[in-house]
């Protein structure tokens, strides 16, 4: 669109709000999110029919240097539980009709080589950032482009990315602090339910592991320095979905990770995301603020999976139905405001 036309857009947008039957405003974040879609979608009419939950697994050799209170053998043996059915992602996706992708994006083990699990691993898990780069330039890249493809795969109006790794809490907690500049212990969590001592041998590890480089890192430098195979495929797919100009539905703490990474990388993409709940890990916080994003929902939820992304689903999917079939004071013939 050329600026009057935005502009004349803009306009009748805001007046088909305003002229529904209601006080102006009074729908307030909903009525936010049908302009979002409108102008994602560049259509007075938006349409907001079918989504897929797209759950990226990968493996971190960090999980290897203590970091977290589970083996790193429950990343497969959770995959293979998104497979059968049996996860809460596998709930809340299928009681809000969101289609359910499992994306095996570096898994130990090898593939899985079964129904319901689309291999497209990387590698089996990354190297340890402690000692190393987690991956290297050309995993990074392999891993963005075979997310960009899964983004903008099927009909969907909407991608949600949700994620399964042991030890990516870690991944997501020093690459919160390199992009946000939030001092480290600020941003680390307790994962997966670390005890106090878990939590202080968590930071003194990924202290050890950030003190290994020197200076500002880019993004694309800070991912391979320090991601997660499942969190750069995440950032592909947010970045593909974005294109194709999907609702990017944005879960917690490890998905805003990926979305920071695609909003440095490409900016133009922070207009598609939907921030759906406020997680309880404290590096959350950080990101929502350099993402300036108020998230939907806070229900104290840690688990990822994208399981706040399924349940923002229904109100983004409501915001577009009152945009579209909500009456306006002329339709009803119903008094206006005087």
């Amino acid at each position: 669109m050329d600026n009057q036309t935005q502009t004349d857009f803009e306009a009748a947008l805001q007046r088909k709000i305003d002229l529904k039957t209601k006080p102006q405003g009074a729908l307030g974040r909903i009525e936010t999110l049908a302009v979002q879609v409108a102008r994602l979608q560049r259509t007075l009419t938006p349409r907001m029919g079918r989504a897929q939950l797209a759950i990226f697994a990968g493996d971190h050799g960090i999980a290897a240097d203590g970091v977290s209170a589970y083996p790193a053998e429950v990343t497969r043996q959770m995959v293979l539980n998104f497979a059968g059915g049996g996860a809460a992602a596998n709930v809340f996706a299928a009681v809000n009709g969101l289609d359910l992708r499992v994306v095996n994006a570096g898994v130990k083990g090898g593939p899985f080589d079964m129904a319901g699990i689309y291999d497209a691993p990387i590698g089996p898990g990354t190297a340890s950032f402690l000692r190393g780069p987690a991956m290297t330039s050309d995993q990074c890249r392999d891993a963005l482009e075979t997310g960009r493809r899964i983004g903008a795969e099927g009909a969907y109006d909407a991608m949600a990315c949700g994620e399964m790794g042991i030890g990516n809490t870690s991944s997501a907690s020093v690459l919160t602090h390199l992009l946000t500049g939030v001092e480290l212990d600020v941003v680390v969590g307790r994962g997966t339910g670390l005890d106090d001592d878990g939590l202080a041998r968590k930071r003194s590890v990924l202290g050890r592991a950030v003190a290994r480089v020197t200076g500002p890192l880019a993004p694309l430098q800070a991912l391979t320095e320090f991601g997660g195979f499942e969190i750069a495929m995440m950032t592909g797919a947010m970045l593909g979905a974005a294109q194709a100009r999907r609702v990017v539905l944005v879960d917690g703490f490890i998905a805003t990770a990926a979305a920071l990474l695609a909003a440095r990388i490409e900016p133009g993409s922070r207009g598609a995301m939907v921030f759906c709940h406020r997680s309880a890990e404290p590096g959350h916080a950080a990101l929502l603020a350099a993402l300036q994003a108020d998230p939907l929902l806070a229900l104290d939820m840690r688990l990822g999976e994208g399981t706040g992304a399924a349940l923002a689903w229904p109100l983004v999917r409501a915001a577009v139905a009152m945009l579209n079939d909500m009456a306006s004071f002329e339709d009803a013939g119903v008094s206006g405001p005087a």
